[in-house]
């Protein structure tokens, strides 16, 4: 048994105190436990003095603290006895089961009550009187109440302490779940914003460029209007967006989605700006209804690739390409890679990952890249969109 040589608790020095104090006053009043002893009142001192002491161990060494304790207390039966020497006793065994190691907490209840039961059967059979019972319950209540006592309030005390590790992972989860769900809604944001915006603000650097670097008044005319069309329908678009966000808006309905069946429109818009766009809808007319999901990512891939063709691509056809199958669609769009001469836009390659996000929220795949064509090299988007619920990795 090792003894702890820590300090003791200032708790544990005031119990101990108290104690010798008492005991010390109760004998100086003539006040003993018993009578009829082989040593006199002053020998009551040595178990006193020595029971205060382990008090002081109470918490730091309880188990050393119950061993000295228990032969102090075997002496102090030879002894008039003190009343303190027995409450400090008591205490002693309580904070042996409290604050010693779980084996001693299981272990004192058993032995302090299987020596309750042999004292009781040994004095009966001693004394063959009745009354010797009482001897047993005394032991009982020295030994086996304040053990069984400890081990309640340290059951009770590792069930409040399980509840609050539970109570701070909970909190702990609940801050990670924030945080993940405040992540993933401003990446959802930033490719809603970016696919809203990105298209308009494309056409109007491009044809501000030609409009500059052109000297041509219709050309700069035209090139005006453009701008314009697209500056209006941007602006329209960032209001709509902010007007969602702010809480204050007054605008609690849900905005409705982009879906396939707008894709007429941003062809069309499209060909405003510039391209030379030729949408290939090689879908079934009995086809069913897509999941809402798959139609927004489908039309926003189509959408964020025709921006990045109006600012990257070369004079030439852009092919737009659906194919609905039995458990996916694919989605392709092809547009000229060499160079162009003409005024081109920067980008940075946002496009690219959003669609490439949207593509795997839903579990689908995601490619791009130049590939050789008969007509030379090309730029090509393809995307694959699970349109079976059982497929869908995540949803928009």
């Amino acid at each position: 048994m090792a003894l702890s040589l820590a300090r003791p608790h200032r708790v544990d020095v005031t119990i101990a105190s108290a104690s010798l104090l008492g005991g010390l006053a109760l004998w100086a009043l003539g006040l003993h436990a018993q009578t009829d002893r082989p040593l006199d009142a002053d020998w009551a001192l040595i178990p006193l003095a020595v029971l205060a002491g382990m008090s002081l161990l109470r918490r730091t060494a309880p188990q050393f603290a119950l061993s000295v304790a228990t032969l102090a207390l075997i002496a102090d039966q030879f002894t008039y006895g003190n009343l303190a020497s027995i409450m400090m006793f008591t205490d002693i065994v309580y904070a042996a089961v409290l604050y010693g190691t779980p084996a001693a907490a299981r272990r004192i209840p058993v032995t302090t009550g299987l020596i309750t039961v042999a004292l009781t059967i040994g004095f009966l059979a001693w004394f063959q009187d009745p009354q010797a019972i009482l001897i047993g319950a005394l032991a009982g209540l020295i030994s086996f109440a304040p053990a069984t006592t400890g081990v309640l309030v340290r059951n009770h005390r590792e069930a409040a302490d399980a509840a609050r590790l539970r109570a701070e992972q909970t909190a702990l989860l609940a801050e990670m779940d924030r945080v993940q769900a405040v992540t993933a809604e401003r990446a959802r944001m930033a490719r809603e914003l970016h696919d809203m915006v990105a298209n308009h603000l494309s056409a109007i650097a491009i044809h501000s460029t030609a409009a500059l670097s052109l000297d041509n008044p219709q050309t700069s005319k035209d090139a005006l209007g453009v701008i314009r069309e697209n500056s209006v329908e941007g602006l329209a678009e960032m209001r709509r967006l902010i007007g969602i966000l702010r809480s204050d808006s007054g605008d609690l309905e849900p905005a409705a989605a982009p879906t396939l069946d707008g894709l007429g429109s941003l062809i069309a818009g499209a060909r405003t700006n510039g391209l030379d766009v030729t949408l290939d809808d090689a879908r079934a007319p009995e086809a069913p209804k897509l999941p809402a999901p798959v139609e927004m990512a489908a039309y926003r891939i189509v959408q964020e690739s025709l921006t990045n063709a109006l600012k990257h691509a070369s004079p030439g056809p852009v092919t737009v390409a659906l194919v609905q199958e039995p458990r996916a669609l694919r989605i392709q769009v092809t547009s000229p890679y060499d160079d162009p001469a003409g005024p081109r836009a920067p980008g940075s390659g946002a496009g690219l990952v959003g669609m490439r996000e949207r593509t795997e929220l839903l579990g689908g795949t995601f490619e791009s890249g130049p590939e050789s064509t008969h007509d030379g090299k090309a730029w090509t988007v393809s995307a694959a969109l699970p349109v079976d619920p059982a497929d869908e990795g995540a949803k928009e």
